[in-house]
Parts: C-alpha cells; sequence; structure tokens
C-alpha cells in the first residue's frame, strides 16, 4: 500500500513536471515569435522610412557630428560673446517659463476637477465616470504640437496658442494620475461631511483635498519640467518663448551658431535648475505625505 502511494505522488510530481516544462516551452515559443515579429516590423519600418527619407539615412549618418562640431567650433571662436547673447535671450527664456507655468496651473486646476468627477466612490455623477475617463484619455493621446498648430491657425502666433495646447495635454496627463491618487483617499471624511449636509464640493474641498493634495503638488511639478522642455519645443511652430529665437538662429546657419549655443547653454541651465527644485519639494512634499 506504501509503494503505491509514493508511485501515485512521484507519478503527480512527474504530471506536474512535464505540465510546467511544456507551459515553459510554450511561453519561450510565444516569447521567440514576438521577437521576430518585433524585429521584422522594425526593420521593414526603418527600410520604409529611409526610402522615403530625401537624403538617405546611410548617406547621412557619417555627418551626424558634423553640425555640432560646427556650432561648437564657431562657439568657442566667439566665447566672449556668449555671456551677452544670453542676456539678450534672457527675455524669451522667462517667457517659456511663464508659458509653462501657466499651462501647468491650468492644466492642473482642470485636472483637478475632472479626475473627481472620473473616481468611484468619489463622483458627483456616478454614470458619465467613463465619459470623463475617455475624455482624458482623448486630452493626453493628442500631443502639443497638434494642438499648437490647430490654435495657431485660429488664433494666429504667439504665446496664447502654446499654452492652451499645452494646458490641454496636462489636463489629460495628470487627470489620470490625479485620478490614481483619489482612488486611495479615505471615504470617511467624506461620509462624515455627507452626513451633516455637505455638498459635493464641500465634501470634495475638506474631505478629499487635504488627502490628496501633497500627491497632486508633486506630480503637477513633475510636469511643470515636461512643461518647459514643450514649450520650448512649440516656439519652432511659431509658439513664441526661446523655440523661436532657436529656430531662427538654426535658420541663419553659420554665423549665428554662438547664438544656437548661448540658447542651449540657457535651456540647459534652466531645465537642470527647475529639476533640483521640483525633485526637492517633490521630496519634501511625498515624506511629509
Amino acid at each position: 500500500m506504501t509503494d503505491m502511494t509514493a508511485g501515485q505522488s512521484a507519478a503527480r510530481v512527474k504530471s506536474v513536471q512535464d505540465a510546467y516544462m511544456q507551459m515553459t516551452r510554450r511561453k519561450r515559443t510565444y516569447g521567440a515569435v514576438m521577437l521576430i515579429v518585433f524585429i521584422a516590423l522594425m526593420v521593414s519600418g526603418f527600410r520604409v522610412a529611409d526610402g522615403r527619407n530625401a537624403g538617405g539615412f546611410w548617406d547621412g549618418i557619417g555627418n551626424i557630428f558634423q553640425f555640432p562640431g560646427e556650432v561648437l567650433s564657431e562657439a568657442g571662436q566667439k566665447i566672449a560673446n556668449l555671456p551677452g547673447l544670453m542676456w539678450k535671450f534672457l527675455p524669451s527664456l522667462i517667457e517659456t517659463v511663464n508659458i509653462a507655468a501657466a499651462s501647468t496651473l491650468l492644466g492642473a486646476l482642470g485636472a483637478g476637477m475632472i479626475s473627481l468627477l472620473a473616481t468611484r466612490g468619489l463622483a458627483k455623477w456616478p454614470r458619465l465616470i467613463g465619459l470623463f475617463r475617455r475624455i482624458m484619455d482623448i486630452l493626453r493621446a493628442v500631443p502639443e504640437i497638434v494642438i499648437a498648430l490647430v490654435l495657431i491657425f485660429i488664433l494666429g502666433g504667439g504665446p496664447v496658442p502654446a499654452m492652451i495646447a499645452i494646458a490641454i495635454h496636462t489636463m489629460g496627463a495628470l487627470g489620470k494620475l490625479f485620478s490614481e491618487v483619489n482612488e486611495n483617499a479615505s471615504l470617511k471624511p467624506v461620509e462624515g461631511l455627507q452626513s451633516v449636509g455637505a455638498t459635493w464640493g464641500q465634501r470634495m474641498w475638506l474631505g478629499v483635498i487635504p488627502q490628496v493634495a501633497p500627491n497632486y503638488l508633486s506630480y503637477a511639478l513633475l510636469r511643470f519640467e515636461i512643461n518647459i522642455r514643450a514649450s520650448a519645443i512649440l516656439g519652432f511652430v511659431g509658439s513664441g518663448g526661446i523655440g523661436y529665437d532657436l529656430k531662427n538662429a538654426f535658420s541663419w546657419g553659420q554665423g549665428r551658431y554662438d547664438e544656437v549655443a548661448a540658447i542651449f547653454l540657457l535651456l540647459f541651465g534652466t531645465i537642470v535648475l527647475f529639476d533640483q527644485m521640483s525633485s526637492h519639494f517633490r521630496n519634501k512634499l511625498i515624506g511629509e505625505s
């Protein structure tokens, strides 16, 4: 009887081992197939893109360091001009930072509202939660530059289209993050406020916002860093700021590369500065929360 039981146990163990090995082989096969498909798609996509590239990738790859070399060479020859040029472009940099700050503020305010409406247990209209979530998906799915191009066509060039475009994208991106934060909020303060007749707005402001505010601010600061870069990029399409000056300096070509270097130095210094500042404040906020 004991031998029979031991034999059955050994058979079950072997059956489990065989099933596990079969499952492992199947996973490896699927993984290999997916890898082959991925590589094939990458190669075919690269060949199509290279075929449509006027210069050809392989023809131009040898010159990849030519432009940076020309910029650095000219900037080195005119290094004495860099401080004056940086001072010249400082107002444009301030405009870029202002665009990023205003768009972050507007986007964060909109994101806070729409995230509360899209969170189960907190939404004012529970049946519309799915609608508000799809709105957030749409807002963050469309790139800022596409929105900016449409707004420039309607409103004309300047910082306002850039601010609106970045704010719209920020609302969608932060709305998703804020809604995840809201789901971890305790509902006890909300229920207590509801029991004494508080309105939905009062329940959110007094019962939820104090709990989620540190994380809201942390994510908003992180988004502010991203928006500085985005506002600089949008300058290339006529949205003002230091990106517009960088585009003009590029357009002039050799002879103005010292301006390109000065603008790059300003952008690099600004991004590093705000990155360090926001990281410091985010760490403090998360630690205190």
